[in-house]
This record gives C-alpha cells, sequence and structure tokens, in this order.
C-alpha cells in the first residue's frame, strides 16, 4: 500500500469507520470454579465467540487490550498484570498499580475504563497503557494516573514492558474512576483525559512522539457529586463528550444525570455543557455514542435512554428505549441488568450486567432513532461467568481536522481493497456552471461520504452517498481555480481523484 504524508491536507475518515485492527477482540470471563472463558472477535459486519482457556481473569470491570492494525492480538490487562499475545505474563509486567488497594484485587480491578492501550505516535513498536486504582482506603478516589510503555520488538516479538518506563506518575491529584481517549485533531496525538471525584473537573493529558504531557484542567460547571467512577466517552467523530453521574442520600434510591460536552479536538477544549436527568431511581454506568455520532444512549440498572445530540434541544429528545425484564441467567438471583455499554467494530452496542450474568445485550440499530434501534435483552449468550467488564476502545482511525486551525502531521494508508471505480465528469469543471457528475460503487450494504477538499485541506462540499447508490449529479457552490482532491469514504476504506476547477 502506499503512503502519502499529510501536512496540513484534512482527510477525515468516516465516523462510521470501524475497521477490523486495533479494537478487534473483546475477552471475557473470570475465575469461578471451573468455568471457561472466551473471547469476540469482531470485524466490520460480524461478531464471532472462541472459547479458550487463559490465565488473565477480568474479576472486576476493568479491561484494556488492543490489537495491531491487522487485527492479530497483542496484550492485555485487567489492571494487574498485562499479558501478552500468547496470554502469558509479558515480561516485565507484572506489578502494575503499586498500592495495598490494588493488593486487594488480585483477579482485576473493579475501576470501569481503568485500563487504556493506545500506540505510541511515531514509535512503530511500541504502545502505552494508561491505568489507574484506588486508594489504600479500598475507596474511591484514585490518586494517581499512571502510564507504561510496552515495546513490541522485545521477547522475540511477543513484547515487554519498558523497566524504565513503568508506573510512571503522569498526575496525582483527586481523580475519580475512569480514563477516555480521543485522537488529537492533529491526526497524529492523542488527547487522554481524567476526571476529578466530583466529576466536575477534567484533566487533560497529550501523548505525542515526544511522549505523556500534563497539558491543562478545566473546570466543567455541572453539579458537583463525590465519588464518581464510570464511563466516560467520546463520539466517534470526536465533537462530543459524555459521562454518567449520580448521588444517593439513602443508599437505596439514586439520583442519576448524564452530562454532555462539545469537545475541540484541536485545543482539547470543552464547552455547551449540557446536564439532563435520568432520574428513575436506579444508578447506572453505561454510556455510549451511536456509531454516526448522532445518538447518545445511557442507562440505569433497569432502563436505557437514548439522546438525540444533534438537535437544538437535546433533553427533549429524551427517550425510553428500553425496560429491563428482570431476566435471570443462569439462575436466580443473578439478574441480567444494565451496567457498562461497548461500541464493538461491527456497530453494535453491547451491553454487559453487572451481577456476573452469562449473557450479554445489544443495540442492533443504534443509529436509528427511538424504540427502532432494537435493543436486544440477553440476546448474546456466553460460555463463562463475566463481571461486567468491557475494554476501552477509543476511535483509533479517526482521521485529521483541519478546520480547527490545526495541521495535519500524519502519515495515513491509502485503504484501496475495495474497487469503488470512482469517477469524475466532467474534470475540468467550469464553476460557473458548477455542474459536477460522479459515478461510483460502494462496499455491499453500506452508505458512503463525498467530500471536496481545497488545497488547504479545507472541506469546500460534503455529500451523504446512499446504499446501493452509484450516481450523484450536484451544484457545486462557486470554487475558485485551481485543483481540489474528491473523496469517498465507506466501510473503512476510501478512493480519491483530483478535481481540476477553472472559470471562463
Amino acid at each position: 500500500m502506499r503512503k502519502i504524508l499529510l501536512v496540513g491536507l484534512f482527510i477525515f475518515l468516516s465516523s462510521k469507520s470501524f475497521n477490523q485492527g486495533f479494537n478487534h477482540t473483546w475477552l471475557l470471563g473470570y475465575n469461578f470454579g471451573t468455568s471457561p472463558k472466551a473471547r469476540i472477535n469482531f470485524t466490520n459486519s460480524s461478531d464471532t465467540l472462541i472459547t479458550e482457556q487463559r490465565a488473565m481473569p477480568f474479576r472486576g470491570s476493568t479491561q484494556g487490550n488492543i490489537s495491531d492494525s491487522t487485527g492479530n492480538f497483542l496484550m492485555s490487562s485487567n489492571g494487574i498484570w498485562i499479558a501478552n499475545a500468547n496470554n502469558d505474563t509479558m515480561q516485565n509486567g507484572t506489578v502494575l498499580n503499586p498500592n495495598s488497594f490494588t493488593s486487594t484485587w488480585p483477579n482485576g480491578l473493579p475501576i470501569p475504563n481503568g485500563n487504556l492501550f493506545l500506540p505510541y505516535p511515531e514509535h512503530p513498536t511500541q504502545y502505552i497503557l494508561f491505568h489507574q486504582t484506588g486508594t489504600n482506603q479500598n475507596v474511591v478516589p484514585s490518586t494517581e494516573i499512571y502510564y507504561s510503555v510496552i515495546d513490541m520488538a522485545l521477547d522475540t516479538g511477543l513484547g515487554g514492558v519498558d523497566s524504565t518506563q513503568k508506573n510512571i506518575i503522569a498526575l496525582s491529584d483527586t481523580f475519580g474512576w475512569g480514563l477516555s481517549a480521543c485522537k488529537h485533531a492533529n491526526g497524529r496525538d492523542w488527547w487522554i483525559i481524567a476526571l476529578s471525584d466530583s466529576a466536575t473537573v477534567a484533566y487533560k493529558f497529550l501523548l505525542s512522539p515526544s511522549g505523556v504531557t500534563y497539558v491543562s484542567n478545566q473546570t466543567l460547571f455541572v453539579p458537583a457529586y463525590p465519588g464518581w467512577a464510570g464511563q466516560p466517552v467520546f463520539s466517534n467523530d470526536g465533537t462530543k463528550f459524555s459521562y454518567g453521574h449520580g448521588y444517593t442520600n439513602d443508599g437505596i434510591y439514586w439520583y442519576h444525570d448524564v452530562r454532555l460536552f462539545e469537545f475541540d479536538r484541536c485545543t482539547g477544549n470543552f464547552s455547551n455543557q449540557n446536564v439532563i436527568d435520568l432520574t428513575d431511581g436506579n444508578f447506572g454506568f453505561g454510556i455510549s455514542f451511536s456509531p454516526d455520532s448522532k445518538y447518545l444512549y445511557a442507562s440505569s440498572y433497569w432502563k436505557i435512554f437514548q439522546l438525540n445530540v444533534d438537535t437544538s434541544n437535546i433533553p427533549a429528545s429524551l427517550m425510553t428505549v428500553a425496560l429491563n425484564d428482570s431476566f435471570a441467567f443462569p439462575f436466580p438471583p443473578i439478574y441480567t441488568d444494565f451496567y457498562l455499554m461497548y461500541l464493538a467494530a461491527n456497530g453494535k452496542i453491547y451491553i454487559t450486567s453487572g451481577n456476573s450474568a452469562q449473557t450479554l445485550h445489544f443495540i442492533e440499530y443504534p443509529n436509528t432513532s427511538g424504540m427502532s434501534c432494537n435493543v436486544q435483552q440477553h440476546a448474546f449468550q456466553i460460555p463463562c461467568w463475566i463481571k461486567g467488564s468491557i475494554p476501552v476502545h477509543p476511535n483509533y482511525y479517526l482521521g485529521c481536522d483541519t478546520t480547527g486551525g490545526c495541521t495535519c502531521l500524519t502519515y495515513i494508508e491509502e485503504l484501496g481493497k475495495h474497487d469503488f471505480r470512482f469517477r469524475i465528469y466532467p474534470n475540468p469543471v467550469l464553476s460557473a456552471s458548477g455542474g459536477l457528475n460522479i459515478g461510483y460503487q460502494l462496499p455491499q450494504n453500506k452508505s458512503g461520504l463525498f467530500q471536496i477538499f481545497d488545497i488547504t485541506g479545507k472541506v469546500v462540499f460534503k455529500y451523504i452517498l446512499p446504499p446501493w447508490s452509484n450516481e450523484q449529479s450536484f451544484k457545486l457552490p462557486e470554487l475558485s481555480d485551481g485543483i481540489y482532491n474528491c473523496l469517498i469514504t465507506s466501510a473503512g476504506e476510501r478512493v480519491s481523484k483530483k478535481l481540476l476547477v477553472f472559470n471562463e
């Protein structure tokens, strides 16, 4: 495959892109008698359940894992240690998060979103694990955000933790439980976000080729409830950020809300906060955006809620799309409540239970409004006990965005396996007439995105290509003379052609 160095050119990967690769695998199961363990391998359109024997248990909610860009599984961690692709202890992979709290959870930490693997920019054999633990008092909060560097060139390709860069404290403060990440607008670096114990302050870290840097913190101006733990998540297009929070006065009845912000991938700033009340008496941790970033899903233990985040009145769009049916599996009192949410590579949202049930729920069509999203309760049965853990997989495939003033600084591989049969006519085109035709063939059952970029990388025209379509005619806006880049993106692949525009 060819590689193009993009400097100052905005190549935006569609928010619907879920390439098989880094986010290929979800590990399931913990030590419970002779119970087996399992994994789910994902592609853009499928999920394959595999039963396996594995040393790494996930007794709590903490799970980090990552594959390489082609889907070959590399490593996993439960917050206690790191396993390699052979499921053996990675070289120097023991004794993560060193404190007495960690030692009380030998089969995996209980922290949702407590582990996060990211590729180390411009270090092709290295990855960084961001991780956290609890306090010595066995309670929320966490007092450090750690990171450790893994080099896959060690141990004959199975990888090892760099002993000089292990359990490095990125920042000491008072943090709630849960980490999240979003690709920087330059397409190369990463924003990593932690929240304060009251979930009112966002702490911002930047991962770049030079390492991990603490950048700043930002007050979010939302209600403060102590003891936050949850799922902080970014939308797939990187423009929004959300997490849930709640409190109780008696330990029984919970007040519960979800917080939603706009996010600037260039500056790392949050803005336009919305706080939406979800109170139904139960608390919940689950948060996920739809693949197209239009809908936000949140859960209490007994309900799943949907919000349209593209409307002008987001709170008014709140809908309940599922009521828990109190099903027990494999037997009472193991009821299949709603716990953590995971947007998988096949575009479905999977939902765990907090009661060790041997089944998963899933949202089949999360890009669809209301009940048509089709929540399937306890519909994905698994052969092992799980304790709610999900991997934390940000959108590894999000591209550059120069519209906010950032320069694109990344290599992006041209994906050309699918023959789009892309053609443009007339070419050159007269800007005065503005009439442009395109022909194409999209991957089966997939929609596409057509974009035109000027020489600075600015998007001057875009259009959603419906599934099964193959011809479009456009009336273009007035364009200056010059060469433009036309791009079609669909199902994780893309094709581009140059367009010459001139005025008579």
